[in-house]
Protein backbone atom coordinates (compact mmCIF):
# COMPACT_ATOMS: atom_id res chain seq x y z
CA UNK A 1 0.00 0.00 0.00
CA UNK A 2 1.39 3.54 -1.11
CA UNK A 3 -0.11 6.66 0.13
CA UNK A 4 0.96 9.92 0.20
CA UNK A 5 1.18 12.63 2.93
CA UNK A 6 1.75 16.31 2.37
CA UNK A 7 3.13 17.84 5.31
CA UNK A 8 3.82 21.38 6.22
CA UNK A 9 7.35 22.39 7.34
CA UNK A 10 12.59 26.30 7.14
CA UNK A 11 13.57 29.14 4.67
CA UNK A 12 17.02 27.82 5.96
CA UNK A 13 16.83 25.49 3.26
CA UNK A 14 17.38 27.05 -0.20
CA UNK A 15 15.73 24.92 -2.56
CA UNK A 16 17.15 25.40 -5.98
CA UNK A 17 13.72 25.15 -8.19
CA UNK A 18 15.07 23.21 -11.05
CA UNK A 19 12.22 20.77 -10.74
CA UNK A 20 10.91 19.50 -7.66
CA UNK A 21 13.76 17.22 -5.20
CA UNK A 22 13.58 14.01 -4.71
CA UNK A 23 15.36 12.14 -2.00
CA UNK A 24 14.57 7.88 -2.13
CA UNK A 25 15.03 6.35 1.45
CA UNK A 26 16.06 2.90 1.05
CA UNK A 27 17.30 -0.12 3.17
CA UNK A 28 17.29 -3.48 4.20
CA UNK A 29 14.30 -4.66 6.50
CA UNK A 30 14.03 -3.04 10.11
CA UNK A 31 17.07 -0.70 9.43
CA UNK A 32 15.29 2.14 10.48
CA UNK A 33 13.79 3.86 7.64
CA UNK A 34 10.63 5.10 9.40
CA UNK A 35 12.65 6.51 12.29
CA UNK A 36 14.43 8.66 9.51
CA UNK A 37 11.37 9.57 7.65
CA UNK A 38 9.84 10.84 11.05
CA UNK A 39 12.90 12.98 11.82
CA UNK A 40 12.87 14.45 8.23
CA UNK A 41 9.09 15.78 9.21
CA UNK A 42 9.79 16.81 12.78
CA UNK A 43 12.70 18.75 11.35
CA UNK A 44 11.82 20.19 8.46
CA UNK A 45 11.16 23.46 9.44
CA UNK A 46 8.83 25.45 6.95
CA UNK A 47 10.08 23.30 4.12
CA UNK A 48 7.09 21.98 2.50
CA UNK A 49 7.59 18.03 2.37
CA UNK A 50 5.53 15.32 0.64
CA UNK A 51 6.29 11.92 1.64
CA UNK A 52 5.51 8.39 -0.59
CA UNK A 53 6.01 5.28 1.94
CA UNK A 54 5.98 1.88 -0.29
CA UNK A 55 4.75 -1.11 1.64
CA UNK A 56 5.79 -4.57 1.60
CA UNK A 57 2.49 -6.70 2.54
CA UNK A 58 -1.34 -6.27 3.19
CA UNK A 59 -1.20 -4.24 5.92
CA UNK A 60 0.39 -1.21 5.73
CA UNK A 61 1.48 -0.87 9.43
CA UNK A 62 3.66 2.01 9.02
CA UNK A 63 0.92 4.25 7.47
CA UNK A 64 -0.38 4.58 11.27
CA UNK A 65 2.42 5.49 12.84
CA UNK A 66 3.62 8.13 10.67
CA UNK A 67 3.61 11.51 12.61
CA UNK A 68 0.36 13.22 11.63
CA UNK A 69 -0.15 10.72 8.28
CA UNK A 70 -3.99 12.17 7.97
CA UNK A 71 -3.52 15.21 6.76
CA UNK A 72 -3.67 14.86 2.90
CA UNK A 73 -4.06 11.03 1.90
CA UNK A 74 -3.97 9.39 -1.54
CA UNK A 75 -4.38 5.92 -0.94
CA UNK A 76 -2.71 4.40 -4.03
CA UNK A 77 -3.12 0.71 -4.80
CA UNK A 78 -0.69 -2.18 -3.56
CA UNK A 79 1.24 -4.03 -6.00
CA UNK A 80 4.18 -5.46 -7.56
CA UNK A 81 7.20 -2.88 -6.68
CA UNK A 82 8.62 -3.89 -9.82
CA UNK A 83 5.93 -2.71 -12.49
CA UNK A 84 2.80 -1.15 -10.47
CA UNK A 85 4.27 0.66 -7.92
CA UNK A 86 6.00 2.73 -11.36
CA UNK A 87 2.70 3.49 -12.60
CA UNK A 88 1.32 4.63 -9.56
CA UNK A 89 4.55 6.50 -8.74
CA UNK A 90 3.80 8.72 -11.71
CA UNK A 91 0.27 9.19 -10.78
CA UNK A 92 1.12 10.15 -7.37
CA UNK A 93 3.99 12.38 -8.58
CA UNK A 94 1.53 13.93 -10.46
CA UNK A 95 -0.55 14.53 -7.35
CA UNK A 96 1.85 15.66 -5.70
CA UNK A 97 3.51 18.98 -8.25
CA UNK A 98 -0.46 19.29 -9.24
CA UNK A 99 -1.05 20.66 -5.84
CA UNK A 100 -1.97 24.60 -5.59
CA UNK A 101 0.10 24.62 -2.65
CA UNK A 102 3.47 23.93 -3.97
CA UNK A 103 5.59 21.37 -2.71
CA UNK A 104 9.15 21.50 -1.30
CA UNK A 105 10.72 18.36 -1.80
CA UNK A 106 9.33 14.89 -1.70
CA UNK A 107 10.71 12.01 -0.10
CA UNK A 108 10.24 8.16 -0.56
CA UNK A 109 9.85 5.30 1.63
CA UNK A 110 10.80 1.89 -0.15
CA UNK A 111 9.92 -1.27 1.63
CA UNK A 112 12.90 -2.89 3.29
CA UNK A 113 12.92 -5.52 0.80
CA UNK A 114 13.16 -3.46 -2.44
CA UNK A 115 15.09 -2.99 -5.08
CA UNK A 116 15.76 0.65 -5.62
CA UNK A 117 16.58 0.69 -9.21
CA UNK A 118 13.33 0.70 -10.86
CA UNK A 119 12.32 3.66 -8.95
CA UNK A 120 15.26 5.47 -10.04
CA UNK A 121 14.72 4.78 -13.70
CA UNK A 122 10.91 6.28 -12.81
CA UNK A 123 12.32 9.53 -12.37
CA UNK A 124 15.14 9.38 -14.95
CA UNK A 125 13.26 7.37 -17.85
CA UNK A 126 10.11 8.85 -17.93
CA UNK A 127 8.56 12.63 -18.68
CA UNK A 128 9.23 12.92 -14.18
CA UNK A 129 12.99 13.81 -15.37
CA UNK A 130 12.17 16.99 -16.65
CA UNK A 131 10.00 17.49 -13.41
CA UNK A 132 11.53 16.48 -10.97
CA UNK A 133 15.87 16.52 -9.58
CA UNK A 134 16.26 13.44 -8.15
CA UNK A 135 18.88 14.41 -5.35
CA UNK A 136 20.05 11.67 -3.36
CA UNK A 137 19.57 7.95 -2.87
CA UNK A 138 20.07 7.13 1.57
CA UNK A 139 20.93 3.53 2.45
CA UNK A 140 19.90 3.37 6.24
CA UNK A 141 22.29 0.54 7.61
CA UNK A 142 21.28 -1.28 11.15
CA UNK A 143 24.84 -1.39 12.22
CA UNK A 144 24.03 -3.98 14.75
CA UNK A 145 22.65 -6.61 12.54
CA UNK A 146 24.51 -6.41 9.81
CA UNK A 147 26.95 -9.17 8.43
CA UNK A 148 28.07 -10.87 5.22
CA UNK A 149 25.47 -12.96 5.48
CA UNK A 150 23.10 -9.41 4.62
CA UNK A 151 24.40 -9.91 0.88
CA UNK A 152 23.14 -13.31 0.19
CA UNK A 153 20.33 -10.83 -0.21
CA UNK A 154 19.95 -9.31 -3.59
CA UNK A 155 18.08 -6.49 -2.64
CA UNK A 156 20.40 -5.63 0.02
CA UNK A 157 22.99 -5.66 -2.22
CA UNK A 158 21.41 -3.47 -4.67
CA UNK A 159 20.61 -1.23 -1.67
CA UNK A 160 24.58 -0.60 -1.07
CA UNK A 161 25.39 -0.15 -4.68
CA UNK A 162 22.99 2.64 -5.48
CA UNK A 163 23.04 4.27 -2.47
CA UNK A 164 24.67 7.71 -2.56
CA UNK A 165 24.89 8.13 1.38
CA UNK A 166 24.71 5.55 3.53
CA UNK A 167 23.76 6.07 7.23
CA UNK A 168 24.73 3.81 9.44
CA UNK A 169 22.13 3.77 11.96
CA UNK A 170 22.09 2.06 15.78
CA UNK A 171 26.18 2.99 16.18
CA UNK A 172 24.84 3.14 19.93
CA UNK A 173 24.17 -0.53 19.85
CA UNK A 174 27.67 -1.63 18.78
CA UNK A 175 31.32 -1.64 19.36
CA UNK A 176 33.73 0.45 17.32
CA UNK A 177 35.36 -2.60 16.50
CA UNK A 178 32.06 -3.71 14.73
CA UNK A 179 31.52 -0.72 13.41
CA UNK A 180 35.02 -0.77 11.65
CA UNK A 181 34.52 -4.22 10.09
CA UNK A 182 30.78 -2.96 8.65
CA UNK A 183 32.40 0.67 7.40
CA UNK A 184 35.13 -1.73 5.67
CA UNK A 185 32.59 -4.18 4.21
CA UNK A 186 30.62 -1.46 2.77
CA UNK A 187 33.10 0.20 1.11
CA UNK A 188 34.71 -2.66 -0.25
CA UNK A 189 30.67 -3.26 -2.13
CA UNK A 190 31.26 0.41 -2.88
CA UNK A 191 34.32 2.63 -4.06
CA UNK A 192 33.98 5.83 -2.20
CA UNK A 193 30.88 5.05 -0.11
CA UNK A 194 30.01 8.30 1.92
CA UNK A 195 28.82 7.10 5.39
CA UNK A 196 27.02 8.80 8.17
CA UNK A 197 26.72 7.35 11.39
CA UNK A 198 23.32 7.94 12.72
CA UNK A 199 21.21 6.75 16.26
CA UNK A 200 17.97 6.80 16.06
CA UNK A 201 18.35 8.08 12.20
CA UNK A 202 19.07 11.59 13.45
CA UNK A 203 20.87 13.40 11.24
CA UNK A 204 21.64 17.22 10.44
CA UNK A 205 18.95 17.57 7.08
CA UNK A 206 21.08 19.74 5.36
CA UNK A 207 24.12 16.52 5.31
CA UNK A 208 21.20 14.54 3.32
CA UNK A 209 18.45 16.84 1.91
CA UNK A 210 19.02 19.25 -1.72
CA UNK A 211 22.75 17.54 -1.80
CA UNK A 212 22.78 16.61 -5.07
CA UNK A 213 24.51 13.25 -5.08
CA UNK A 214 22.79 11.07 -7.54
CA UNK A 215 25.23 10.53 -10.34
CA UNK A 216 21.77 11.28 -12.97
CA UNK A 217 23.87 10.99 -16.44
CA UNK A 218 25.25 7.53 -15.49
CA UNK A 219 21.69 6.29 -14.34
CA UNK A 220 20.25 7.73 -18.03
CA UNK A 221 23.09 6.95 -19.96
CA UNK A 222 22.71 3.15 -19.39
CA UNK A 223 19.16 3.10 -19.19
CA UNK A 224 19.27 4.08 -22.61
CA UNK A 225 21.73 0.69 -23.20
CA UNK A 226 18.61 -1.37 -21.12
CA UNK A 227 15.55 0.11 -22.38
CA UNK A 228 15.17 -3.14 -24.76
CA UNK A 229 15.10 -5.11 -22.01
CA UNK A 230 13.30 -3.10 -19.68
CA UNK A 231 10.10 -3.09 -22.06
CA UNK A 232 10.08 -7.13 -22.74
CA UNK A 233 10.48 -7.26 -18.88
CA UNK A 234 7.41 -4.96 -18.36
CA UNK A 235 5.19 -6.75 -20.35
CA UNK A 236 5.96 -9.78 -19.68
CA UNK A 237 4.83 -9.41 -16.44
CA UNK A 238 1.56 -10.70 -14.72
CA UNK A 239 0.26 -7.86 -12.49
CA UNK A 240 -2.53 -9.62 -10.57
CA UNK A 241 -0.43 -12.78 -10.13
CA UNK A 242 2.77 -11.42 -9.09
CA UNK A 243 2.95 -9.26 -5.62
CA UNK A 244 6.23 -8.67 -5.71
CA UNK A 245 9.66 -8.23 -7.94
CA UNK A 246 11.66 -11.17 -9.07
CA UNK A 247 14.14 -10.77 -6.58
CA UNK A 248 11.92 -11.45 -3.34
CA UNK A 249 11.30 -14.42 -4.80
CA UNK A 250 14.96 -15.28 -5.39
CA UNK A 251 15.81 -14.38 -2.07
CA UNK A 252 12.67 -16.48 -0.73
CA UNK A 253 11.21 -13.47 1.27
CA UNK A 254 7.47 -14.07 2.28
CA UNK A 255 5.59 -11.01 3.88
CA UNK A 256 2.83 -12.77 6.05
CA UNK A 257 -0.35 -10.33 7.30
CA UNK A 258 -2.39 -11.18 10.07
CA UNK A 259 -5.28 -9.65 11.30
CA UNK A 260 -8.18 -10.19 13.69
CA UNK A 261 -10.96 -8.51 15.89
CA UNK A 262 -10.38 -10.84 18.86
CA UNK A 263 -7.11 -9.51 21.17
CA UNK A 264 -4.40 -11.50 22.11
CA UNK A 265 -3.16 -13.00 25.92
CA UNK A 266 -0.03 -10.92 26.37
CA UNK A 267 1.66 -13.90 27.96
CA UNK A 268 0.81 -16.25 25.15
CA UNK A 269 1.95 -14.01 22.76
CA UNK A 270 5.47 -12.75 24.71
CA UNK A 271 5.66 -17.00 24.49
CA UNK A 272 5.34 -17.18 21.02
CA UNK A 273 7.67 -14.46 20.44
CA UNK A 274 10.30 -15.51 22.72
CA UNK A 275 10.41 -19.18 22.29
CA UNK A 276 8.33 -20.32 19.40
CA UNK A 277 8.38 -18.12 16.48
CA UNK A 278 10.35 -18.98 13.38
CA UNK A 279 14.57 -17.72 13.02
CA UNK A 280 13.89 -17.16 10.09
CA UNK A 281 11.61 -14.19 10.60
CA UNK A 282 13.93 -10.88 10.38
CA UNK A 283 11.16 -8.06 10.80
CA UNK A 284 8.06 -7.74 12.48
CA UNK A 285 5.85 -4.93 13.31
CA UNK A 286 2.09 -4.47 14.39
CA UNK A 287 -0.50 -2.80 16.01
CA UNK A 288 -1.85 -5.05 18.88
CA UNK A 289 -4.65 -5.57 21.26
CA UNK A 290 -4.07 -7.24 24.55
CA UNK A 291 -6.95 -8.36 26.63
CA UNK A 292 -5.75 -7.21 30.06
CA UNK A 293 -4.71 -3.50 28.52
CA UNK A 294 -7.31 -0.51 27.31
CA UNK A 295 -3.99 0.66 25.27
CA UNK A 296 -2.84 0.00 21.61
CA UNK A 297 0.43 -1.74 21.25
CA UNK A 298 2.98 -0.78 18.90
CA UNK A 299 5.01 -3.33 18.21
CA UNK A 300 8.44 -3.81 16.09
CA UNK A 301 10.86 -6.29 15.96
CA UNK A 302 14.19 -6.34 13.92
CA UNK A 303 16.02 -9.18 14.39
CA UNK A 304 16.77 -10.19 17.53
CA UNK A 305 15.04 -7.62 19.27
CA UNK A 306 11.68 -6.52 19.66
CA UNK A 307 9.91 -3.51 21.38
CA UNK A 308 6.17 -2.76 22.23
CA UNK A 309 5.30 1.12 22.51
CA UNK A 310 1.92 1.88 24.82
CA UNK A 311 -0.54 4.66 22.91
CA UNK A 312 -4.16 5.31 22.86
CA UNK A 313 -6.30 3.62 20.41
CA UNK A 314 -7.54 5.82 17.86
CA UNK A 315 -9.76 3.24 16.37
CA UNK A 316 -11.97 0.65 16.90
CA UNK A 317 -9.42 -2.14 18.61
CA UNK A 318 -7.58 -5.03 16.47
CA UNK A 319 -5.15 -6.64 16.65
CA UNK A 320 -2.82 -6.36 12.89
CA UNK A 321 0.48 -7.54 12.26
CA UNK A 322 3.39 -8.46 9.36
CA UNK A 323 5.79 -10.82 9.78
CA UNK A 324 8.71 -11.21 7.12
CA UNK A 325 11.42 -13.20 6.66
CA UNK A 326 12.88 -16.24 4.56
CA UNK A 327 11.16 -19.62 3.66
CA UNK A 328 8.37 -19.36 6.21
CA UNK A 329 5.62 -21.99 6.74
CA UNK A 330 2.52 -19.69 6.58
CA UNK A 331 0.50 -21.71 8.46
CA UNK A 332 2.50 -22.67 11.10
CA UNK A 333 2.94 -19.15 12.22
CA UNK A 334 -1.23 -18.33 11.00
CA UNK A 335 -1.46 -21.96 13.85
CA UNK A 336 0.37 -20.25 16.80
CA UNK A 337 -0.76 -16.83 16.24
CA UNK A 338 -4.35 -17.88 16.87
CA UNK A 339 -3.18 -20.32 19.43
CA UNK A 340 -2.31 -16.75 21.36
CA UNK A 341 -5.91 -15.56 20.92
CA UNK A 342 -7.87 -14.85 23.64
Amino acid sequence: MTQLTALTSNPSFDIPKKGMPVTIITGFLGSGKTTLLNQILKNKQDLKVAVLVNEFGDINIDSQLLISVDQDMVELTNGCICCTINDNLVDAVYRVLEREDRIDYLVIETTGVADPLPIILTFLGTELRDLTNLDSIITVVDSETFNEAHFESEAALKQITYGDIILLNKTDLVTSEKLENVENFIHDMKNGAKILHTKHGEVALPLILDVGLTPTDEYIANDAKDTHEHEHHHHNHDHHHEHHSHHLENDGFVSISFQTDRPFDVQKFEKFLIEEMPQDVFRAKGILWFSDSELRHIFQLSGPRYSLHADEWQTPPKNQAVFIGKKLDISQIYSQLNECLV
